[in-house]
């Protein structure tokens, strides 16, 4: 059985320097870095691995000796292709060579890369590679009965990454140009068949989750890509005459649950990994995990809130 503490240590997986600052500089010392737009900001952490095997051409800088890797910034020229068309001819090379399992899961979709004055973007799946901060939306959905609350719980299509395993009752990725609010409702009438109306008339802006994570094998493509994320929370109470129902490929069902149950499955590892953290800061917010009756809370608290290595987004 899996501890609150346990969930949280499998999703902000990657270490804290004062947990082990030897391991930590060792672990540091062999990651590259990867900064845009000419400056020396990073953005992202590369595994040596992936380093070797890009397939890399003369629009990129890739200086072994200072691990640093950028795409080649022309000042001057109005000619030279932007960082986000070097970015992406990069990996759809790679994708057409075959070298990535991660890239067989091309999504045609466009994740932001923060911390230039210009707008980068990337497809979403190459993100790992380079091991930028992907953001999300996450929201649960749920209903006071005279039972007690109880919580809609889908559980995602076996075909999909984490396959069979317990999810939120809404979540998905926030592609380029998308606010967050927007990209809930968009979720929301996708995976649960809520109503445009219904979701902006009841779902409540409730904050961030952050973590930095190793990916492994359920995630999709080769195991040990850096994951830094950041979830926008969503929470709407609902009446027990609004059921959600799939409407697309992700859900295999939804699924009325009582925090107990809820509890139970999490305990079991059944939700996935970053699922179960959005859930315990759920029950931090309603009052459902205390002090009281979690000896790591403070802890757990603090590590649902990570401060991550990286520029994050602003003005959204």
């Amino acid at each position: 059985m899996k501890s609150n503490l346990d969930l949280v240590n499998e999703c902000d997986s990657f270490p804290y320097y004062d947990d082990d600052p030897d391991a930590y500089h060792k672990l540091m010392s062999s990651y590259y870095r990867f900064s845009v737009n000419g400056t020396h900001k990073t953005v992202g952490y590369m595994l040596p691995w992936v380093v070797r095997q890009l397939p890399w051409d003369d629009h990129w800088v890739v200086d072994h000796s200072q691990k640093l890797v950028s795409p080649r910034h022309e000042v001057d020229s109005h000619h030279a292709p932007g960082e986000s068309a070097i970015i992406d001819d990069l990996l759809r090379t790679a994708k057409k060579q075959g070298t990535f399992k991660v890239l067989e899961k091309w999504r045609d979709e466009l994740y932001t890369i923060y911390g230039s004055n210009i707008l980068i973007k990337m497809e979403r799946s190459g993100s790992p590679l380079f091991g930028i901060v992907s953001y999300g939306v996450h929201m649960t959905t749920y209903v006071n009965t005279k039972e007690g609350m109880k919580i809609w719980v889908p559980r995602r299509a076996k075909g999909k990454t984490y396959g069979g395993m317990l999810d939120n009752t809404v979540a998905g990725g926030l592609a380029t140009g998308e606010q967050p609010f927007e990209c809930m409702v968009r979720e929301a009438a996708e995976e649960a068949s809520f109503s445009e109306n219904l979701v902006r008339s009841n779902a409540k802006p409730c904050g961030t989750i952050s973590y930095f994570s190793f990916r492994d094998e359920r995630a999709g493509g080769e195991p040990g890509l850096l994951q830094p994320e950041v979830q926008f929370v969503y929470d709407m109470e609902v009446g027990s005459e609004v059921v959600p129902k799939p409407c697309d490929d992700e859900v295999e069902d939804f699924r009325l649950w009582s925090v107990a149950e809820v509890q139970d499955a999490l305990s079991k590892g059944q939700f996935k990994p970053n699922c179960a953290l959005l859930l315990l800061d759920f029950f931090i917010r309603h009052g459902i995990l205390t002090p009281h009756n979690e000896k790591h809370y403070v802890e757990i608290v603090s590590r649902l809130h990570r401060k991550l290595p990286f520029p994050t987004a602003t003005g959204m």
